[in-house]
């Protein structure tokens, strides 16, 4: 028997769940500023509009029509494609093997926060005694089992989300997407409340439409896009291949779209409010407070709690908490993409694809965890999101623009909607999508030619980046090969 949702609500909630992550509240708002400010809204609608939203239909009509997940789901297009599905699969287990790392720091710094064990010093604290981190990422160094721990309650708390696939996924969000955005909405009061608040936000919205000139500010926006709406990982595929066929299929990615990108404007509204009380408490100018990814995070948001006149135990708490409640389904919605595949092609027991697959990602989410973890971290997420799912993304056009009919695909969403879409989806999908991510793709190789990434050693980038997309590559073709169970 099918696994279907149970209802609507259930789809739309664990679609935008898997959409909205802990990017949309540490990398949509730095973003932003450093690309002109309020004027970045303008390329990053059009990009939503012309990239996000026809890649998302695109995949939930493969995944609706053909009711299969996203390798099968690809093949009946041409059977090949199935190596694509499998390699979309393989880049988001390589992506939820250091997510869930990240989502154990959360673990163990909701429990600093109760007595904000992480002090003054916060950038000591979480550099030099949490990661104790090594010089380079040659010097591995040894495992640091207060984030093992961490990572052991991500794996728990990841597996029993997805214990009964839809059914126990459908239940599930309901908490992981309603929780955060009640704890953002509180967090966006708090801040917009503190002393210099107002600095703070101008520095994230005052536009600068000079900035509209310069090309890499529109590649920005489009990337932007891309990576926050998780296309390309073949999770909306496998999620709509869950939906009972009179389900609708256009208004449902506008739906997910808007929901996912109105968090990362919103988050930003919490984030700079805040940044802009910490510049006037310590008295310095808000550029020099703005940070990006784990710094914000584990570093310039703790100190900022630890500033605050009162209760701030509990707004540290709060933060922590939706950071838990955010990841968390994008974690789970990557490893249901891949078990749902798995058990659809092999016919093997979810129990079993569940905990082979946790315990995996479990070990080698241990590399990340040692003293020289965050900069293995850092490579591998470079890769994959620049490399891996831009390959996805391009080829997955290139399939249904060139070697299927694409018409045919529109007419489809079409019958199963309450609004149609016309032709300028057919050609953002032939043509402006696939120029636009194969100009990203072509200047990021151009990069990693003249100059290694951040500076690591070359072996290090070898290692950590193009090593594991040709491993990813040989695993996707031995899938493909492989002879499912009838």
């Amino acid at each position: 028997m099918r696994e279907i949702w149970q209802s609507r609500t259930s789809f739309i909630l664990a679609s935008i769940g898997s959409a909205i992550g802990l990017g949309n509240i540490w990398r949509f708002p730095y973003i932003c500023y450093a690309n002109g400010g309020g004027a970045f809204l303008i390329p990053y609608l059009i990009a939503l509009l012309t990239a996000g939203i026809p890649l998302m239909i695109l995949e939930y009509s493969l995944g609706h029509r053909y009711s299969q997940t996203a390798p099968l789901a690809l093949g009946n297009i041409k059977k090949r494609f199935e190596v694509l599905g499998w390699f979309a699969l393989l880049v988001g287990f390589g992506i939820v093997t250091y997510y869930a790392v990240v989502m154990g720091w959360c673990f163990n710094y909701l429990g600093y926060s109760f007595n904000l064990t992480w002090g003054q010093n916060t950038q000591a604290f979480f550099f030099d005694q949490f990661l104790k981190i090594s010089e380079s990422p040659m010097q591995i160094g040894s495992v640091q089992w207060m984030i093992v721990l961490g990572l052991v309650l991500t794996w728990i708390a990841v597996l029993a989300s997805i214990w009964k696939g839809p059914n126990t996924v459908g239940k599930v969000v309901y908490f992981t997407v309603t929780i955060p955005w009640i704890i953002l909405i509180v967090l966006v009061v708090r801040g917009v409340t503190l002393p210099g608040a107002i600095e703070g936000l101008k520095f994230y919205l005052t536009p600068k439409f000079s900035a509209l000139l310069n090309y890499k500010v529109w590649l920005a926006a489009y990337s932007q896009v891309f990576f926050s709406l998780t296309v390309g990982f073949g999770v909306q595929i496998t999620y709509a291949s869950f939906l009972p066929k009179k389900s609708d299929v256009v208004n449902n990615a506008f739906l997910v779209s808007f929901a996912n990108n109105a968090t990362s404007f919103i988050g930003g509204f919490a984030v700079f409010s805040a940044l802009g009380y910490y510049a006037q408490q310590t008295g310095l100018p808000v550029s020099e407070v703005v940070k990006s990814g784990p710094h914000l995070a584990f570093v310039t948001y703790p100190t900022i709690i630890s500033l605050l006149p009162f209760a701030a135990g509990a707004f540290g708490i709060l933060f922590f908490l939706m950071l838990l409640t955010l990841g968390i389904d994008s974690a789970f919605s990557l490893v249901e993409a891949g078990a749902a595949s798995i058990i659809q092609k092999f016919k093997l027991k979810r129990v079993h694809v569940n905990l082979g697959f946790g315990a995996i990602a479990l070990l080698v989410g241990i590399v990340y965890t040692t003293k020289g973890g965050l900069y293995w971290l850092d490579i591998v997420d470079h890769f994959m999101n620049n490399y891996g799912l831009l390959v996805v993304g391009l080829i997955q056009c290139i399939a249904i623009g060139y070697f299927y009919n694409h018409k045919e695909m529109r007419k489809y969403a079409n019958s199963k909607s309450d609004f149609t879409i016309g032709s300028w989806w057919d050609f953002c999908i032939k043509y402006l999508t696939p120029a636009v991510v194969g100009i990203l793709f072509v200047s990021n190789i151009i990069d990693r030619i003249r100059t290694s990434y951040e500076g690591y050693a070359r072996l290090a980038e070898f290692l950590g980046g193009w090593l594991v997309l040709i491993i990813f590559i040989v695993v996707a073709i031995f899938l493909y090969k492989k002879k499912g169970r009838a």
